[in-house]
C-alpha cells in the first residue's frame, strides 16, 4: 500500500522520531512535502524494506533535485555537476572493486581542497555503514551519474568479468580458439558416416532406427512419468502465492535486455507499469547495447519511472543475452533478481507472488521458474502449435520433472533469484545461447533447487516459418552446447548431482536431441503402415517393421493426449482441435536442429535473435493524436487479450 491509498483509507500516523527524520524533517521545513505525507511514507516503510528517499521518489512526492539538495543541506555538503564529478573523480585512486562501489552507488574522489571525499546520490549507504565521521566528506551526485562515472572508469574490467564470470571448466568460452579442430573433426566424422552409408547402407539405417527407437521410448517413459507426477500433484504442482505475510517485502530487481527493440518499447514500459509491487522496492534494469542507438533514442523520448533505469553494456564480445545480464547484474538493487524479455506481459501481481513464496521456502531453493504463454495463440496455424508445445512444457511437464526431483531446465524469462547465490555461481555463461537451460544445472550441480510456481507471463509466439526456425536453431544449438559442457567430466558431473539427477539429465538432453535429429528416420514407417516397400525389408522380417511403426504410432497417441490436457483449461481450449496437427509442426523442428549442428561447428557463439513485435498492430502504437498510448496493448482482429 502506498502514500496515496493510506491518504483515502484515513490511516493514522506516529509522527515520533526515527533514523530519517533529518531527511523528511528538512523536506517539510523546504515546504518540498507537508508533514502528513512524512508521516505517511514512515509507515510504509515499516511494510517494505526501503529507505524514505525511495518512498517518497516512488509515489512522485519528490524529485531527484528535491532529495539531493535536501541530503546536501542536512549534512552540509554540496551537490556536484556532471562535470564537476568526472573532474574530482578523475584524481581519485581505482583500486576499489568496481563491483562494490556499483552496489553501493558511491565513487572515491578528491575533492577541490585535496581532501579525500566520496560522491554518492545514496548518503544513507554510508550512513547505514557506520554513520558519518567528523573527518568523511560526503558529496551529493545525481545516483545515475554516479553509475555512469563508474562504469566509465572500470570499464575494461566490468567488460572482462561479463564475459567470464563463470568458471572455465563450466563455461563454453574455450571453444572459440578451437574452430579448426571442430572443423577436422566434423569433416572425418561426415567422411566416415558416408563411407559406412555407402558400403553398409541397411545396416547404417537399422543403428539410427534402433537409435531412434530406443530413445523415443525413453523420452516417451520420461514425458509420462512426468504427466502421471504432475496429474498427481493437482494444483499443488504450480504453487501460486502464499497467504499475506507480516514480514517485509524484500527489494526486486528485474533486468530487461534490450537489443533493436524499437518496435514494442513503449509497450515494455505500459506492462511493466502495471506490476503491483510498491515501487519503492522495485528496481527495473533496461539492459540496453551500447552499439543499438536505435532503442536508446526510442528509451530517450520515454519519461522513465524513478523505479526504471538504463544499464549501458559496452561493446565486446560475445554480442549475447547472458553477456549483458552479466554485465547488468553488478548494478542491481534487489536480493532477488528476475529476468523479462522485451516482449513479455507478466501477471501484475507477479512479483509479489514470488517475493512471498521466497520467504516461505528453505535456502536451498534459489530460482522460482513461473509459467510462459503465448498471447497471440489464435494469429496463425504456427502460433497456435507454439502455444501447445509452450503449454504441455510449462503447465505439464516442467512441474512433473520436478516432483519427481529431477533437475530442471529453466525458461529464458519470468525467471527470479535469489540474488547472493546468483552472484557466487558467476551468473550466466556470455557464450552459452541458451544461458537458461545451462544455468540450471549448474544451480542442480552446486545443490541448490528450483520451484515451478503458477504465476503467468504472456510472450509473443514466433508465428513465421523462417524466423521460428532461426530461434528454435539457437534453443538446440544452446542445448548441445550445455551437454557438452557438463559432459566435460561425466564422473564429476554424476558426484554433483547424484544418480538420479544424473540419469534424468541424460535422459532428457539426449532424447531431445535424438528425436529432432533422427525424425527423418522414423518418418520412413509411415511406408510400412501404408503398405509400401521400406529400405529394411531386406533384414527385418515385415512383422517386426509393423511392430516398430505400430509403437511409433503408440507413442504419437501419448503424446496428443498429454498435448490434449495440457489446453483443456479455459484459456486454450480453443486449441485441442489443432492439437493433431502437431505430426506436422515437429518437422521444422528437424531443420532447425540440423542448423544448430551446423552453427554449433561453424559458429557456436553466434546469436540469432528473435524478432519481436510481429503481432503487434502498427497502427496501435500511436494514438490519433500520435501521442504514444501507454494504456492498453491492442493486438489484430481476432487476438485474445492478457
Amino acid at each position: 500500500m502506498g502514500i496515496s491509498e493510506l491518504r483515502q483509507a484515513a490511516i493514522g500516523t506516529d509522527q515520533s522520531d526515527n533514523a530519517f527524520d533529518a531527511l523528511g524533517g528538512e523536506l517539510v521545513r523546504q515546504g518540498v512535502i507537508g508533514p502528513q505525507d512524512a508521516a505517511l511514507a514512515g509507515v510504509v516503510r515499516k511494510h517494505c524494506d526501503a529507505t524514505l528517499d525511495r518512498v517518497l521518489m516512488a509515489e512522485g512526492l519528490v524529485n531527484q533535485d528535491d532529495l539531493l539538495e535536501a541530503h546536501a543541506r542536512r549534512l552540509n555538503s554540496r551537490r556536484l555537476s556532471r562535470k564537476e564529478l568526472e573532474t574530482l573523480a578523475s584524481h581519485a585512486p581505482t583500486q576499489t572493486d568496481p563491483r562494490d562501489l556499483i552496489k553501493d552507488g558511491v565513487l572515491p574522489v578528491v575533492d577541490r581542497d585535496g581532501t579525500e571525499a566520496v560522491a554518492t546520490g545514496h548518503p544513507y549507504v554510508v550512513e547505514a555503514k557506520g554513520g558519518i565521521t567528523p573527518d568523511q566528506r560526503i558529496l551529493l551526485a545525481d545516483p545515475l551519474e554516479v553509475q555512469d562515472e563508474i562504469a566509465a572508469r572500470h570499464r575494461g574490467h566490468l567488460t572482462e568479468l561479463a564475459q567470464a564470470r563463470v568458471p572455465i571448466i563450466e563455461s563454453c568460452r574455450s571453444w572459440g580458439s578451437q574452430r579448426q579442430q571442430r572443423l577436422a573433426v566434423s569433416l572425418v566424422l561426415l567422411l566416415l558416416i558416408g563411407a559406412l552409408t555407402w558400403g553398409f547402407p541397411q545396416v547404417v539405417l537399422g543403428f539410427f532406427v534402433a537409435w531412434a527407437a530406443f530413445t523415443l521410448i525413453v523420452s516417451a517413459v520420461l514425458k509420462t512419468a512426468a504427466f502421471t507426477a504432475r496429474m498427481a500433484a493437482g494444483d499443488a504442482a504450480l504453487p501460486d502465492a502464499p497467504p499475506t505475510s507480516k514480514a517485509p517485502l524484500p527489494k526486486v530487481s528485474i533486468l530487461v535486455p534490450l537489443f533493436r527493440e524499437t518496435e514494442i518499447a513503449h509497450h515494455l514500459i505500459a506492462r511493466l507499469s502495471r506490476l503491483t509491487y510498491p515501487k519503492c522496492l522495485l528496481d527495473v534494469v533496461l539492459v540496453l547495447e551500447e552499439e543499438d542507438e536505435t532503442t536508446r533514442e526510442t528509451l530517450a523520448t520515454i519519461d522513465l519511472p524513478p523505479w526504471m533505469r538504463a544499464v549501458i553494456v559496452p561493446d565486446g564480445q560475445p554480442r549475447t543475452k547472458p553477456r549483458a545480464m552479466n554485465y547488468a547484474l553488478d548494478f542491481c538493487e534487489g536480493d532477488i533478481v528476475g529476468i523479462f524479455d522485451a516482449e513479455d506481459a507478466p501477471d501484475p501481481d507477479q512479483i509479489t507472488a514470488v517475493a512471498r513464496r521466497f520467504q516461505e521456502l528453505p535456502d536451498d531453493v534459489v530460482c522460482l521458474q513461473g509459467v510462459l504463454d503465448y498471447y497471440n495463440a489464435r494469429q496463425n496455424w504456427l502460433a497456435r502449435c507454439f502455444t501447445i508445445e509452450y503449454a504441455t512444457w510449462f503447465r505439464v511437464i516442467l512441474p512433473g520433472m520436478e516432483k519427481l526431483g529431477f533437475a530442471i531446465p529453466l525458461g529464458g524469462t519470468t525467471l527470479y533469484f535469489r540474488r547472493r547465490v546468483l552472484e557466487k555461481l558467476g551468473g550466466w555463461d556470455a557464450h552459452n545461447v541458451t544461458e537458461d537451460a545451462d544455468l540450471g544445472f549448474r544451480l542442480a550441480r552446486h545443490g541448490y533447487r528450483t520451484e515451478m510456481i503458477g504465476t503467468v507471463t504472456g510472450e509473443e509466439a514466433n508465428c513465421r516459418v523462417w524466423p521460428w526456425v532461426k530461434q528454435r536453431s539457437r534453443w538446440l544449438k544452446g542445448y548441445m552446447t550445455t551437454y557438452l559442457v557438463h559432459m566435460r567430466r561425466p564422473f564429476l558431473l554424476y558426484r554433483q548431482l547424484g544418480a538420479w539427477k544424473f540419469w534424468g539429465f541424460q535422459a532428457h538432453f539426449i532424447t531431445a536431441l535424438s528425436q529432432f535429429l533422427l525424425a527423418p528416420v522414423l518418418w520412413t514407417f509411415w511406408l510400412v503402415l501404408f503398405g509400401l516397400p521400406h529400405p529394411l525389408d531386406p533384414v527385418l522380417p515385415r512383422y517386426v517393421l509393423v511392430a516398430f511403426g505400430t509403437l511409433f504410432l503408440t507413442i504419437e497417441a501419448i503424446n496428443i493426449a498429454i498435448h490434449i490436457v495440457a489446453v483443456s483449461g479455459s484459456r486454450h481450449r480453443h486449441l485441442i482441435p489443432w492439437v493433431p496437427t502437431m505430426h506436422f509442426y515437429v518437422p521444422l523442428g528437424s531443420i532447425a536442429a540440423y542448423k544448430a549442428l551446423y552453427e554449433l561447428i561453424a559458429k557456436p557463439f553466434f546469436w540469432e535473435k528473435t524478432t519481436h513485435g510481429l503481432s503487434l498492430n502498427a497502427a496501435s502504437l500511436r494514438s490519433s493524436d500520435h501521442a504514444v498510448d501507454l494504456a492498453g496493448i491492442k493486438f489484430k482482429t481476432g487476438h485474445e487479450g492478457f
